[in-house]
């Protein structure tokens, strides 16, 4: 007799998956302008690229210093195919333009992926620097294919209209990006659960065992490395329909810095980490970088902290406090969490005062010597506001600090507590 077994739905995960479905249709619905827009769409590219660099550095251990390289070559391959698109040389559709750029991503991923990969560890990092390096001066050498300084520019209205679909108005090419992001985060999910994207994890923690059990460790980090290019490509084709012009800035090493930077914010070892890293990287650079000339001031040492108190990234946060909620124990720290939240706030607005005035006699001392900082009026050349802003960051951090350490014999309790709960109920 033949028996059937169904698997239980997964409610949450499709839950999770509706939720991020629907934030993805209704965003430009609440968010109208322009700016937003063109924001939103931003970061549905970023999260791509994020998400694809994490499959190096988070499942795979691979630390990159050049994956910027194939989501910008992927860039001017698409936007030259769009170019033959509007030439009427090349007869697809602009909504298939950044499987171009995939495809590119790919390709280069596999020709250069064959010898970076041939190495694990601080080499191989090595080598993406100097392959990051190559391709950054190549850029600038062969101005054919690279349009040298100025860039290569493209036309997104191009071929016939789609159903009055042009990609004229941003709206349309957001809705573009967001159907790419969204496929592309599910089959980046996807990779997590196939046997390869579990080997990989296996070579990041232990390549010795993975070798003894009979697979190849270099021909794994190879795979991994043509799957992370293929989605960085296809991030790089989407910029290009966005932005309709490609400049060398896409593979140079401050992009390439920027992805890592911002995956490692929002938290490599989990999945989601980088989608948080992805819509930070484009608040950073175009809110952050608005209201202040020092914003890579700040975001270094918003880095520098991260990577002392909470090397796993806003995700692991997120996913400690959640897991001390699952306990009921949330509410016992909630006063530690408003007085450690004020003492940053008073920290930052003191030391953020110091550094607008110090950039301020650096950079515009023609403009006169008073600032506007949050409303208030800062004299920069007076030592009463020097003095005032270093008391206030110095009495601040004080308070901080000694409401930290309460915090971690606080949190330590409670995390006792908590495996001894869980052991009583494995025992019963």
């Amino acid at each position: 007799m033949k028996y059937y077994q169904f698997k239980p739905l997964n409610v949450g995960r499709w839950v999770i998956w509706s939720l991020f479905a629907l934030v993805l249709l209704v965003s430009p619905k609440l968010f109208t302008s322009n700016l937003s827009v063109t924001m939103l769409s931003q970061m549905g590219i970023a999260i791509i690229a994020c998400l694809s660099y994490n499959i190096l550095l988070g499942q795979g251990g691979m630390l990159s210093f050049g994956h910027a390289v194939y989501s910008g070559l992927g860039s001017y391959m698409a936007i030259h195919a769009l170019n033959s698109v509007s030439a009427g040389d090349l007869a697809i559709p602009v909504s298939l333009i950044p499987i171009v750029g995939g495809l590119a991503g790919l390709f280069f991923s596999m020709l250069f992926g064959y010898v970076t990969t041939k190495k694990a560890g601080t080499t191989f990092a090595m080598i993406t620097l100097g392959m990051a390096e190559l391709v950054f001066a190549m850029s600038l050498m062969f101005s054919e294919f690279f349009g040298g300084e100025a860039g290569v520019s493209g036309d997104r209205v191009a071929g016939q209209p789609f159903m009055g679909i042009t990609y004229g108005p941003a709206v349309q090419v957001y809705y573009l990006i967001a159907v790419y992001t969204f496929v592309c985060v599910a089959l980046m999910y996807a990779f997590t659960r196939t046997p390869l994207g579990r080997i990989l994890n296996a070579v990041r923690d232990n390549p010795e065992r993975v070798e003894f059990i009979g697979y190849n460790t270099q021909m794994v980090r190879y795979l991994a490395f043509m799957i992370a290019g293929f989605f960085a490509g296809i991030a790089g084709g989407l910029a290009s329909i966005n932005f309709e012009i490609v400049t060398a800035e896409v593979v140079g090493p401050v992009r390439s810095g920027g992805y890592l930077l911002f995956t490692f914010l929002g938290g490599a070892t989990f999945f989601f980490g980088p989608i948080i890293g992805g819509v930070l990287m484009v608040l950073a650079s175009v809110l952050l970088s608005e209201l202040t000339k020092a914003w890579l001031l700040y975001l270094g040492l918003v880095f520098l902290f991260m990577v002392m108190y909470a090397p796993g990234g806003i995700a692991s946060l997120i996913m400690m406090n959640l897991r001390v909620a699952s306990f009921g124990r949330l509410r016992e720290v909630w006063v530690s969490y408003l007085v450690l939240g004020v003492g940053a706030v008073l920290v930052l607005l003191g030391a953020g005062s110091m550094i607008e005035m110090i950039y301020h006699l650096k950079l515009d001392a023609a403009m006169g010597d008073t600032i506007k900082y949050l409303g208030m009026e800062l004299h920069v050349r007076s030592a009463g506001t020097w003095f005032g802003a270093l008391f206030a960051t110095l009495t601040s951090l004080g308070v901080f600090e000694l409401a930290r350490r309460q915090f971690r014999a606080q949190w330590s309790a409670i995390q006792a507590d908590i495996e001894k709960e869980i052991k009583r109920r494995e025992t019963e």
